[in-house]
């Protein structure tokens, strides 16, 4: 670099930091942020479901359990077959079988999966319902049997992927 560029240069830098003084918002507190805090009231105690809601909620638990059911009947077969074609190679006898095993086995949880949806929807509707005031309570209930729908068909998930990992891979 040149000493007349780099004399240009410090001078440049030099004007930005000789410029007039601003000034900048203080640090102290503001009246705002030393006002008192106001309490809070607790929430609600949640109300239980009325006896419409809970046949509801029971049909799609009596579902996801019917589908937990068929899908522990089918996995047994499947697990066999997936053994059974471990070390077959891809697009074999034994292979396909296992693979037509392992469809067998996702629609058998048909039931429980349809139920889970069954029950996130009541659990939108619900919650929409009490927020608009037009229900009171049974969020609290869809929740707990949503949450025990949703553990079913994760397992189930879990035992599908399982079955597919010990198969060759195309």
């Amino acid at each position: 670099m040149t000493p007349r560029r780099l004399l240009a240069a410090l001078a440049l830098m030099l004007s930005g930091c000789a410029s007039a003084p601003q000034s900048y918002p203080s640090l102290a507190k503001r009246p705002i942020e030393s006002a008192p805090v106001a309490e809070v009231a607790p929430p609600p105690t949640p109300q239980p479901a009325d006896a419409a809601l809970s046949a509801e909620i029971a049909r799609y638990v009596e579902q996801a359990d019917r589908g937990a059911s068929a899908f522990d009947a089918a996995y047994a077969k499947a697990d066999r077959l997936v053994g059974a074609a471990r070390n077959a190679g891809v697009s074999s006898d034994a292979w396909v079988s296992a693979q037509v095993a392992i469809s067998a086995l996702e629609s058998a949880r048909n039931d429980s999966v349809s139920a889970l949806a069954s029950l996130d929807t009541l659990y939108v509707q619900q919650s929409n319902a009490v927020a608009d005031g037009k229900a009171a309570g049974g969020v609290e209930d869809i929740d707990a049997a949503r949450s025990a729908a949703l553990a079913l068909v994760d397992q189930q998930n879990d035992r599908i992927v399982a079955l597919k990992a010990r198969l060759p891979q195309p």
